[in-house]
């Protein structure tokens, strides 16, 4: 009996650890596709320089913790070029998305008092949200434009991953300010060109910075 009222004190001692929530952001280190030249069709991709979402963490005994987020980052890419021989048969493919990155982190904090270096790692998984894309072609000067969610090159709307990252939780008063550097190893991509254009990258590196309370 007594090992078990032992078990139950320490669950709860676990369990009423505090929680600490509050926003992180950032920017990505690394953009979000490849883009290639071949033949007469070119590619162009832009990475937006932010990151931002809401975040939580369960702090543990020991050090450790267990740490959710939600974050969303945006990035824009294109291509443009001429189809067989003739120059005014053009094409352009605008393409513009949002990515929800859910990871889900255990957490490791070393002694400190108001500076804690901390490592993190994690599973993660990521979600196409608001795709778009805007075709225009141009055929002997008659043009047309179509949109579509779901262009050729897309390969999968949701991707998992591995996350690994490190930083130090600096607490000022009530607030914990916590700058990290984080890399991910994503599973599978989420476009792959056929023509070899472009291609979402499998490793991703980020730069956050957490306020919690």
């Amino acid at each position: 009996m007594k090992p078990l009222c032992l078990l139950f004190l320490w669950a709860a001692a676990a369990f009423s650890q505090p929680f600490s929530f509050g926003v992180k952001g950032g920017m990505p280190m690394t953009d979000f596709v490849n883009t290639a030249t071949s033949g007469r069709f070119t590619a162009s991709t832009a990475t937006s320089r932010y990151i931002v979402g809401p975040t939580a963490e369960l702090r543990l005994p020991f050090g450790l913790g267990v740490e959710v987020d939600l974050l969303y980052r945006h990035f824009h890419y294109s291509s443009s070029g001429g189809i067989g021989s003739i120059a005014s048969n053009l094409t352009n493919m605008d393409t513009t998305a949002g990515a929800w990155e859910f990871p889900l982190l255990a957490k490791y904090r070393f002694k400190g008092k108001h500076i804690r270096p901390f490592l993190d790692a994690g599973v993660a998984w990521d979600k196409l949200s608001g795709l778009t894309q805007t075709v225009q072609s141009v055929v002997a000067s008659v043009s047309k434009s179509t949109t579509t969610s779901t262009p050729l090159e897309l390969s999968k709307d949701v991707t998992r991953g591995y996350v690994m990252g490190g930083g130090v939780d600096v607490k000022v008063l009530l607030i914990h300010i916590s700058p990290e550097v984080r890399f991910t190893r994503w599973g599978a991509k989420h476009f792959i060109d056929p023509n070899g254009l472009l291609n979402s990258k499998v490793n991703q590196a980020e730069f956050l910075v957490g306020i919690t309370f």
